[in-house]
Order: C-alpha cells, then structure tokens, then sequence
C-alpha cells in the first residue's frame, strides 16, 4: 500500500470512530473519493477546526489533505473547503439511500458532491447549486467524471430545479427557507444551518412527516456550528433574533410545524 493509500484509509478511519458513522455506504464513498482532485495542485493552506489561522503544508503532497483539517479556497473571505468530520455527519444523519435526488445549495469545489454522487449512486441524482460563478466553473470541471452529479451557478433560494428527497445547504442561514420545505418529497430531509452574523449557530434536520397537502414537518438540533454565510441573507438584529430562537426552540424538543410565516414556525 502506498503511503498516499495508507493515509487515506486512515483518514476514513478516524472520521468513521470519531463521529460514529453508521453508514458503510458512506465510508466507501469516502474512501473512493480522492480529496485532492477537488483542490489545485498544492502546497496548501489548512488548518484544523479549532485553529485560528492557517499553516501551508510543506509540500504539494496529497497526503497531506488527508486529516480532519480545513483547506484555504479563499482565505482573504475566510472561504474554506469543508470540514470533513462536520459534513461527513450530517450526511450520515440524513440516511441518504441509492436512487434519491439531493440538492446541494453552495457545493463549493464539489467535494462532497462526489461524495453524495456514490452515495445515490447511478440511478440517482446530485444537483449542485453554486452561487460563485468561478467556483460553480471549477466544480464542474473537476466533477467531470460524475455522471450523476449537476452544476449549476445560480442562487439556492430561487430554484432547485425538482423535487428533492434530500436537501444539504453548505452556509449559515437565519431559517429555513420556504422554498426548500416546498421542495421535498414526503419523508424528504433537510440540513440547514441556522446562524447568526458572527457565523454561530446550529445545524438543523428538518423532515417532511405529512404525505398531504398540510406537509408537516419536524425540525431537531444536530449540532453547533460555525459556518460561511449564505448569499444575500439578511444581516440585522431581527435576523438574530431569528436565527437565535430556532436554535433554542429545537434544542429544547423536535420542532412540529407546517410552514415558515416572517422566519418562523406556522401552523398555516
């Protein structure tokens, strides 16, 4: 086994330990997918989720990528590949099967997108929305070879492009949008973060238990997080506000709602 090999399968293992992944199919999907054809050639910029600032690696050795470490797309905006202990959870807390069509609203380099694109499998789908143009360039480009996964530039608050049985958004949110409640299928899943303007918050599921017209839904806290804001949303205090009741309300209990009225739960 090469040292590059060695250390990828130690890579899986330890995010597998660390955050108690259930899912074999999500492990082989992580192991399939070589972290570094997602990023240009290094050295890199990384650093650790609880670091303040980055380090370079010594070299443009691939091994290097693999460790539970944050990657520099764009350090000047604080722009960073994902974690990927972070999503690698939260796409284990979604149960995505084969066959499902998933929405990814920010997908950045794309990633994760192939990650999902194992995961669904050849009869499913990965539609991934990116709002930076030369990103959503640079994703398609390196996803090339993933027949199943789709890139689109464009605004994940405006069209989805379907129904969706999974929908996974890459950056902080005061609440959940109504478009992506509209979107899902029944028993359909959604992963939000809901965060405020310093980028804290928390990560929500939110499932589609109705099978009619009502749509009921039901949100729970995963976990805290602290994230990339979303493209245009809203910057003021009642957005905190907001953002802040979400947390706590779901924290407290799972969150039975049928719709979103001024950012939050309605009965209507």
């Amino acid at each position: 086994m090469s040292d590059l090999a060695a250390a990828r399968a130690r890579y899986v293992e330890r995010i597998a330990k660390r955050e108690r992944i259930s899912s074999p199919r999500l492990l082989e999907a992580l192991a399939a997918v070589p972290r570094e054809d997602f990023l240009p050639r290094g050295p890199w910029r990384i650093k650790s989720e609880a670091a303040r600032s980055y380090r370079r690696t010594p070299n443009g050795d691939p091994v290097h990528l693999y460790d539970n470490v944050l990657v520099a797309i764009d350090a000047r905006r604080k722009l960073d590949t994902g974690l990927p202990s972070l999503w690698v959870h939260f796409i284990d807390v979604l149960g995505i099967k084969p066959g499902e069509r998933v929405v990814q609203i920010g997908c950045g380099l794309g990633y994760f997108s192939a990650v999902l694109s194992k995961m669904v499998g050849p009869k499913g789908r990965v539609h991934a929305i990116e709002c930076d143009e030369r990103l959503a360039a640079r994703a398609a480009n390196y996803l090339r070879a993933y027949g199943n996964v789709e890139i689109v530039h464009g605004d994940g608050c405006e069209k989805l492009g379907g129904p969706a049985d999974v929908i996974i958004v890459h950056a902080g949110f005061p609440h959940p949008h109504p478009l992506w409640l509209e979107a899902l299928r029944p028993r359909g899943r959604l992963l939000v973060p809901l965060t405020q303007r310093d980028r804290e918050g928390a990560a929500l599921k939110i499932t589609r238990k109705g099978k009619d017209k009502r749509k009921a839904f039901e949100a729970e806290a995963v976990q805290q997080i602290r994230i990339y804001p979303g493209q245009g949303r809203g910057t003021t205090a009642l957005d905190d506000r907001v953002a802040d009741w979400w947390q706590r309300a779901s924290a407290l209990a799972p969150l039975r709602f049928r719709g979103i009225e001024q950012g939050l739960p309605s009965d209507g």
